[in-house]
């Protein structure tokens, strides 16, 4: 099987009202585009292409960024699907298959669905239509269809009639066709309507006046939801973020209020791990067994090793490796970072760029200071250290295993192995100075001490 696949994005997004282009637009973590691609991708397709607008060079950018093979069509201006289609026919030179047009705005469409168009083709068809059925067909294009199912046009709603209206069945306008009559078809449509641009739906209009099968393929409308404004990227969130929420659970993932657990498009969790509310993921995330993250929690880049404990109001930035027995508590930022097994960072401290050895315990209020205005610099602490709380530890420095770290010490020079080290000016205390001071002020102000 021979598939290439055609990626329109050349589209303005003028509803977004956004400098950014509508196909870059994220759903968890993941652009729209990226997602077109991925599933995609799982066909194998020997041939790739995207047909961007002169206006936004940078999807181009960003589709190279995901397939440097693939081949970037620019159509200007814009003339409608058919011409877009057309731009990227030079990067289908010699290829003989079947290709899939798709969409860079409609992000949901499985490669499953995509395989059943390509079976239409292969059963002998020349162009499948994806359809299907919203609640309110409205202005989709109508797909009619013969009593043995096939597809005889596609009536767009202003050319309906009123029995035609009555369909149910309308145009997503992800479509598979034969690379043959793609190629003798594009040169035949023509521009005669309202808008006067090339519509890549004429095509079953050609095919069937060839007489040529065309076929519809039915999915569900989440899958085919398109993306054009702010309220529909994010019910297009919404239905990703519950997709995931039952996958998670189907896998022995306990969430507590899923509603409010959002994740990544990779997000990996091993089953017996608890999630606690409101914890979101970014990309990059992997959480072994029998985890748990606290509420309020928000994790980027980490990985987790097994029986970890996360927060509650944890932050994991990217480049953290938490092994297995760990514990990183409440208010606890941390970023770069190794903690070696069963360390523990319990309470209100930030560790970055850090390497902290097994049975590592960190005191609250503890802080490596890893920027000095021009380079990160790393701390190391070693297996089963100790550093007190409200330490500073003043990077590049190593704390040695087994060493001790007095509270609320500023360490600038390596700790050795199994020593203490206390940086912290004397404590002086001045007998009588509060007395003394409370009349000084009480002569000045003689109701100052009324209140206390």
């Amino acid at each position: 099987m021979n598939v290439a696949t055609i990626i329109l994005a050349a589209g303005h997004g003028t509803r977004m009202k956004s400098s950014t282009p509508k196909v870059l637009h994220a759903i968890a973590g993941r652009s729209m585009l990226a997602h077109v691609f991925h599933n995609a991708n799982d066909l194998a397709p020997q041939r790739r292409a995207v047909v961007i607008g002169d206006h936004a060079p940078e999807v181009g950018d960003a589709a190279r960024a995901i397939d440097s093979e693939v081949f970037v069509g620019v159509q200007s201006p814009p003339r409608g699907t058919g011409d877009a289609v057309a731009k990227a026919i030079p990067g289908l030179d010699g290829f003989d298959g079947i290709v899939l047009v798709l969409y860079a705005d409609t992000p949901f469409v499985s490669c499953e669905t995509l395989k059943r168009l390509i079976d239409q083709i292969e059963a002998g068809n020349d162009v499948a239509v994806l359809g299907f059925r919203p609640d309110d067909p409205g202005a989709y294009g109508r797909l009619k269809c013969a009593h043995d199912g096939s597809l005889e046009a596609i009536i767009e709603a202003g050319d309906a009639n009123e029995e035609e209206l009555k369909i149910t069945l309308v145009n997503s306008g992800v479509m598979a066709l034969s690379s043959s009559f793609l190629r003798s078809g594009l040169p035949r449509l023509t521009n005669e309507n309202a808008k006067r641009e090339f519509y890549l739906t004429d095509l079953v209009g050609l095919a069937r006046g060839d007489g040529l099968q065309c076929a519809v393929v039915e999915a569900q409308t989440s899958e085919v939801m398109g993306v054009n404004s702010r309220g529909e990227l994010a019910i297009a969130e919404a239905t990703y973020q519950k997709k995931c929420r039952e996958n998670a659970m189907a896998q022995g993932v306990t969430l507590i209020d899923p509603q409010t657990v959002y994740f990544s498009y990779d997000t990996e969790i091993a089953p017996d791990v608890v999630i606690e509310p409101s914890v979101y993921f970014g990309p990059g995330v992997k959480i072994g067994s029998g985890s748990r993250i606290k509420a309020f929690s928000h994790i980027e880049g980490a990985h987790i090793g097994d029986a970890v404990q996360i927060g509650p109001f944890a932050r994991l930035r990217p480049a953290t490796e938490i092994s297995d027995g760990a514990k990183i508590g409440n208010f606890v930022e941390v970023k770069k970072a190794t903690l070696g097994k069963d360390a523990k960072v319990s309470h209100l401290s930030y560790i970055g760029d850090a390497k902290i050895g097994a049975d590592a315990n960190i005191g609250a209020g503890t802080i490596t200071c890893n920027y000095d205005g021009y380079t990160k610099h790393v701390t190391e602490i070693g297996i089963g250290a100790f550093v007190g709380s409200n330490s500073s530890l003043v990077a590049p420095v190593t704390i040695g295993d087994g060493a001790y770290v007095g509270s609320g010490s500023v360490i600038t020079k390596s700790v050795e192995s199994d020593a203490l080290a206390v940086a912290r000016g004397r404590q002086k205390d001045i007998a009588g100075w509060a007395t003394r001071m409370r009349e000084s002020v009480d002569k000045v102000k003689p109701n100052k001490g009324e209140g206390r």
